[in-house]
C-alpha cells in the first residue's frame, strides 16, 4: 500500500505530453516501417480515447467500491490512492481489460486478530496485487513497520493468496515489463495462458499466429489473404477482435482504419 501523493482522477489523459508518448512513436517507427507518420500520430489520439474510457469506467467502479465498503475499509478508500491508481491504469486494466473481479483495499484478519488490507484482490485467481513505494516500504521503514509488513505477507500465505507486488518505480519506468509479468502469472494460475488459446475461435487464433509471423501492422488485405475471407467477413472478424481487446487500430476511430496491431493479451494466448 502506498500513501505518498494526493489522488488524482483526470478525465482526459493528454498522451501528447505523456513522457512515454515519444517512445510509442519511436517503437512504431522502428518495427513498423510501412506505417506513415500521420497514422502514428492518429494512434496517439486512439490512446487518448482509451485513457478517457479508463477514467470513465474507473469513476463508476470506484464509486461502487466505496458504496459497498464500510468502517476501516471505507476510510482506506478515502485516503491517498495515487500508487494504486498508477498500478491500475498502467498494469491491471490493460492486462485484465476491465475492472471485473478486482476489489480495492481487500480486508483480511490476521492470526493475531489485526485487520489488514491488500491494495487489490483479483478474484479469478484469488491473489493480492500491490503497489509499493520505496520511501514508505524501504527507505523510511521502522522495525515495527518491518515486522508488520512480514505479518501481512504471512497472512496472505495463510489464506493461500499469491502475493504480487510491483514497485512504483517499475510501474512508472517499465510498465510493459510489469504487464508481461502479470500476464505470465495469470497464465500460470489459470487466468491467461497457452491452454486458453483454444477458447478463441479458429479464425482469431490463426490471424494472431499470422500477425506474429508478419511482425508488422496488418490490414484488411492481410486478413483476407491469411484466412481466405471476403471483405465483409474480414471486417466483422476485426471488429470482434477489437471488442475482445485482442487488437488495436493504428489510427483514430473517427477516420478510416487501415492497419492494426496485436495487443499484449493476444500475444499471451500464443505463449
Amino acid at each position: 500500500m502506498d500513501r505518498e501523493e494526493s489522488p488524482k482522477i483526470t478525465l482526459l489523459f493528454d498522451v501528447i505530453t505523456h513522457p512515454r508518448s515519444s517512445s510509442v512513436i519511436d517503437q512504431s517507427v522502428k518495427h513498423t516501417p510501412l506505417v506513415s507518420l500521420g497514422e502514428q500520430v492518429a494512434f496517439l489520439f486512439s490512446l487518448e480515447e482509451a485513457m478517457y474510457m479508463f477514467d470513465k469506467q474507473f469513476e463508476e467502479y470506484f464509486n461502487e467500491q466505496k458504496r459497498t465498503a464500510n468502517g476501516r475499509r471505507l476510510e482506506m478508500l478515502s485516503k491517498n490512492l495515487s500508487g494504486e491508481m498508477q498500478l491500475l491504469k498502467e498494469v491491471l486494466w490493460p492486462v485484465i481489460g476491465s475492472f471485473e473481479g478486482i476489489e480495492m483495499e481487500y480486508e483480511m484478519v490476521s492470526l493475531t486478530g489485526v485487520r489488514i488490507y491488500g491494495d487489490f484482490f483479483y478474484k479469478p485467481i484469488q491473489a493480492i496485487i500491490e503497489s509499493e513505494g520505496f520511501v514508505v516500504h524501504a527507505e523510511m521503514i521502522t522495525r515495527d513497520r518491518f515486522d508488520f509488513e512480514k505479518m501481512r505477507i504471512r497472512t496472505f500465505a495463510q489464506h493461500d493468496y499469491p502475493f504480487i507486488p510491483f514497485t512504483r518505480d517499475d510501474v512508472d519506468k517499465k510498465p510493459e515489463v510489469c504487464r508481461r509479468t502479470l500476464y505470465g502469472i495469470l497464465g500460470k494460475h489459470g487466468g491467461i495462458g497457452k491452454k486458453d488459446q483454444y477458447v478463441l475461435p479458429v479464425y482469431e487464433r490463426e490471424l494472431i499466429r499470422y500477425a506474429l509471423r508478419l511482425n508488422r501492422p496488418f490490414g484488411l488485405t492481410d486478413v483476407g489473404y491469411c484466412l481466405q475471407l471476403g471483405k465483409t467477413s474480414s471486417l466483422i472478424l476485426l471488429r470482434q477482435m477489437r471488442e475482445k481487446n485482442l487488437i488495436r487500430p493504428l489510427s483514430d476511430e473517427r477516420v478510416r482504419v487501415h492497419f492494426y496491431e496485436l495487443e499484449d493479451k493476444a500475444k499471451m494466448y500464443m505463449m
